[in-house]
């Protein structure tokens, strides 16, 4: 009597191997695609936040929007940026992290930087590369780098949040 060894040859095991490293090959980037675009709707978010704040922001303050840098350059700086400007109406330095953000959050306290081309405007006479008409098209606060799969998000004047650019520069 002869016994018959049960088991997998090598060549089994080869092609199960081969299906499983396919199968994660297809599934890794789909995944990341997934994560980086709720990170993004994340940070959208964070800027619609970053808006209410905003609006409390000008209805204390006539309408005015505030003098403040574009950016800093760490947390010790002493210029005045949105994420001083703001914090009250907030109340905690993470409304200004976008979660894709890996750098620029811990290094300057925040992800985002204001367009400073609209400080010390009224609201109503805000313009951006010539536009006055559409506060739709006016960029208030930008995402510092591209960090999404559509680049960068906006917040708007009409304090609506987009990553989709709405302005255009030139006729």
């Amino acid at each position: 009597m002869t016994m018959k060894h049960r088991g997998f040859t090598l060549v089994e095991i080869l092609v199960v191997i081969a299906i499983i490293a396919t199968l994660v090959g297809i599934g890794v980037p789909v995944s990341n695609s997934f994560i980086a675009k709720s990170r993004e709707a994340a940070c959208l978010n964070k800027l619609r936040g970053l808006g209410v704040a905003t609006e409390s922001y000008l209805q204390d303050h006539n309408n005015l929007m505030p003098t403040l840098a574009a950016l800093r350059s760490s947390k010790n700086d002493p210029a005045p940026v949105i994420e001083t400007a703001l914090l009250e109406y907030l109340g905690s330095p993470e409304a200004f992290r976008c979660p894709a953000d890996k750098e620029q959050f811990e290094k300057t306290g925040s992800s985002y930087l204001w367009n400073s081309t609209q400080n010390g405007r009224l609201r109503a006479e805000l313009y951006f590369f010539g536009n006055d008409e559409f506060p739709e098209r006016i960029p208030l606060i930008i995402d510092k780098e591209s960090w999404h799969p559509n680049g960068v998000n906006f917040l708007y004047a009409d304090l609506s949040s987009s990553n989709k650019q709405r302005f255009a520069v030139g006729n």
